[in-house]
């Protein structure tokens, strides 16, 4: 069956459902590529802290996706075409949530004439965003906390 999944803007209250989101994800999802220290450089237990997050959000108004009111997936898509977080519930993924976020940024690129879509993705998010027509540019490697992580700029160009 496939969920209803409703798309909107970000409220205050969302904060914490969203760190948990994208500590979780990597933490129970990225670890199939990634290893133990990289995961934990990727997203400290030390970065736990709600007002940093808000702090954050506020500033970067997420798009939220919920199915039954329940906070499911989040992105996070710059007014110059840049995708900052892009992060689906553990539980969720495979579902079409990233799908229907992805289709909102979509028509916000479209909306405010944005020609290319840009970002840096995991090696386990690369089928997603090549499957919503995403080009690789580069293999590159970044550096967290001292800690090796290998991730892809991709873009997508003319909606």
């Amino acid at each position: 069956m496939i969920p209803m999944i409703e798309i909107r803007d970000y409220h205050l209250e969302d904060a914490k459902a969203l760190m948990d989101i994208f500590y979780n994800t990597i933490h129970k999802v990225n670890i199939k590529d990634y290893n133990q220290s990289q995961v934990d450089a990727w997203a400290p237990k030390s970065n736990l802290k709600l007002e940093d997050w808000k702090k954050r959000f506020s500033r970067t108004y997420p798009i939220i996706a919920t199915v039954d009111k329940k906070i499911v997936g989040f992105a996070e898509f710059k007014s110059n075409g840049y995708i900052d977080c892009f992060y689906i519930h553990h539980e969720w993924i495979g579902r079409g949530i990233g799908k229907a976020l992805m289709e909102e940024i979509f028509i916000r690129a479209k909306k405010n004439n944005i020609k290319r879509i840009f970002v840096d993705v995991s090696i386990t998010a690369k089928p997603f965003f090549e499957k919503m027509g995403f080009s690789v540019l580069r293999e590159q490697i970044i550096i967290r906390k001292g800690v090796e992580l290998k991730n892809y700029p991709m873009e997508k160009i003319e909606l």
